[in-house]
């Protein structure tokens, strides 16, 4: 039983069509890339968000904390009744 061989024309159209599947799969997996960098980014961000939601939780829970009210009031500048400030002159 003789077999036909396959016309030029036939190796044309099977060889492009080859090489515009591999181009295409080069193109998608540099788009796959693209994709899990950007993933990986935005999974990034959402850690630090959640760690940042949880400390302001943290913080309006222990709001009315005598110890935290006093630091806040420190931290701008206000003293307890009777203390004495005592201020650098020397820089």
């Amino acid at each position: 039983m003789k077999t036909k061989k396959a016309s030029l024309i036939t190796k044309i159209v099977i060889l492009s069509l080859l090489i515009y599947t591999a181009t295409s799969l080069l193109g998608l997996q540099g788009q796959i890339q693209s994709a899990q960098q950007e993933l990986n980014t935005l999974k990034t961000q959402v850690a630090e968000q959640n760690q940042r939601n949880a400390e302001l939780s943290d913080a309006v829970e222990h709001s009315d904390d005598p110890d935290v009210i006093e630091s806040v009031a420190r931290s701008k500048g206000y003293v307890a009744p009777g203390e004495k400030i005592f201020v650098d002159v020397a820089e």
